[in-house]
């Protein structure tokens, strides 16, 4: 699980690589499913991500059967 620390230490981490492993989904077959890159997707995945789109968390949550808060997590 990575994430993106704010100013505050506050941080929203991604769990796309254990929600990946739950499915035996590699990020190659995501990617094909959503239409996105790989390379965007590990940027997400690795907590680098600045900012996700609806309609990309949207077909996430689509293609992997879950829901956003089993993606993402608010640690304060």
């Amino acid at each position: 699980m990575y994430g993106l620390m704010g100013e505050d230490g506050e941080r929203i981490s991604v769990k796309l690589d254990d929600l990946l492993n739950q499915r035996r989904m590699t990020l190659t077959q995501l990617s094909e499913r959503v239409g996105l890159t790989i390379a965007n997707l590990s940027i997400l995945k690795t907590g680098k991500a600045k900012a996700i789109r609806f309609s990309t968390l949207r077909a996430i949550c689509r293609e992997l059967d879950c829901q956003p808060g089993d993606l993402l997590i608010y640690d304060p």
